[in-house]
């Protein structure tokens, strides 16, 4: 089945796995029906060089804007100004990927909540939508976000793994959220299995997170098991199947949800 006007909502094109070949890479996904890309910025260097390879690729590509929890030790007195900075940037779109990661720590817990609580302070002001990431850090990440949640303009939980409990904590504060290849693993992804049937419509997007979360299932995986924007339409029909519903409509509107919010 063909689709044309897909948008991945999480792809880390800046990444090193990249570099021998990313043209072929945007090539590939634009081929396989993916019409626009949203760039991931995880630390203030890379989000400035997402920044620019989306100037070079106008009208496919734009960029999120933020420093990631395992970098939260990174963030200085200095790193509000400099966010903000690139949040002027014609092709930013988001605030992000900011969030808690309990899981990894690889910066220590109270650095995260500190350059979360900043990041989330930033969107308020900047009126940019929040581009989210929890691991292993539910209450939390729940409880710091609800202190900002009403003045945001908008915010999704990107790459969701979560269970049908956290889910609709999530939902109760008016969270979209961005389903990645981890539904493809009937292991690891057992718990957003069951959950992801409960996503309303309008709230709902799809990402590959590429590249990483290489969909276990893939018939035919690269074998150096990286992960592509092109593999978009498997993660789509995976989602569809799961929640019954026909792939070429939750490719309609998982992309309206994702125009939508992050005004392209």
């Amino acid at each position: 089945m063909g689709y044309h006007e897909l948008i991945d909502i999480g792809v880390n094109l800046t990444h090193g796995r990249f570099d021998v070949d990313r043209e072929a890479v945007i090539q590939r996904a634009m081929d396989a029906g993916v019409a626009r890309m949203v760039l991931t910025g995880v630390t203030l260097t890379e989000s400035s060089e997402a920044l620019e390879m989306a100037s070079s690729h106008t009208g496919v590509m734009v960029a999120t804007a933020g420093v990631h929890p395992h970098h939260a030790s990174e963030w200085t007195a200095q790193s509000t100004e400099a966010l903000t900075a690139l949040l002027a940037h014609p092709n930013a779109v988001a605030v992000g990927e900011t969030g808690l990661d309990y899981c990894r720590d690889f910066s220590p817990r109270s650095a995260q909540r500190q350059a979360f609580e900043a990041q989330l302070a930033i969107a308020v002001e900047s009126g940019y939508p929040a581009f989210l990431h929890q691991r292993d850090a539910e209450d939390d990440f729940l409880a710091i976000l609800r202190d900002y949640r009403d003045q945001i303009s908008a915010a999704v939980i990107h790459c969701f793994t979560g269970d049908r409990a956290f889910l609709h904590r999530c939902l109760d504060l008016d969270l979209h959220v961005g389903v990645t290849g981890w539904i493809c693993d009937e292991r690891r992804g057992s718990t957003l299995r069951e959950s992801v049937p409960d996503i309303p419509d309008h709230r709902l997007m799809i990402e590959t997170d590429a590249p990483f979360l290489l969909p276990r299932d893939m018939p035919e995986k690269p074998a150096d098991r990286r992960n592509e924007p092109a593999f978009l339409p498997h993660v789509l029909e995976s989602v569809a199947r799961l929640r019954g519903q026909d792939p070429s409509r939750l490719a309609e509107f998982t992309a309206t949800n994702s125009a939508a919010f992050f005004s392209l």
